[in-house]
């Protein structure tokens, strides 16, 4: 009776975890589908699109995000952040599309002119995250 006791105790405890931890995941996954839909062109058969995509699959959370703690953001990700919030757009995808569209118009620089701008990067096939997260995906 006592294991029985243990394993319905640490089996709530599992759960209640989980059910903590699950929507702040959702929030990103949310937003990383809706990069996803707007800039990665799966079905291409152009060799620059599918190494975009490549990168994309391989930074996964990257993309926005930098270091182990999901609440550091690289440059794009804190660019975002300005137009989004995890807790009240996450379901909300015309905010989520209008908001990669200003963010793709700003500069990686803003004190810069001649910086690239977000959607220049993806454009040319490269992540948007400035400094070492500019990744070509080039094949």
């Amino acid at each position: 009776m006592r294991l029985v006791c243990h394993v319905l105790a640490f089996g709530l405890c599992v759960a209640a975890l989980l059910a903590w931890w699950s929507p702040r995941a959702q929030a990103d996954k949310a937003f990383f589908d809706e990069f996803v839909a707007k800039y990665v062109k799966a079905d291409s058969e152009n060799a620059k699109d599918q190494a975009f995509k490549a990168a994309v699959d391989k930074a996964k959370c990257k993309v926005c995000h930098e270091g182990k703690a999901k609440k550091n953001r690289n440059v794009y990700g804190r660019a975002l952040a300005k137009f989004l919030s995890r807790k009240t757009d996450k379901e909300n995808k015309p905010k989520i599309q209008a908001s990669l569209d200003k963010v793709a118009a700003m500069k990686i620089d803003p004190g810069d002119q001649k910086s690239p701008t977000f959607g220049d990067l993806i454009k040319q096939g490269k992540l948007p995250a400035g400094d070492g997260q500019q990744q070509a995906a080039s094949p």
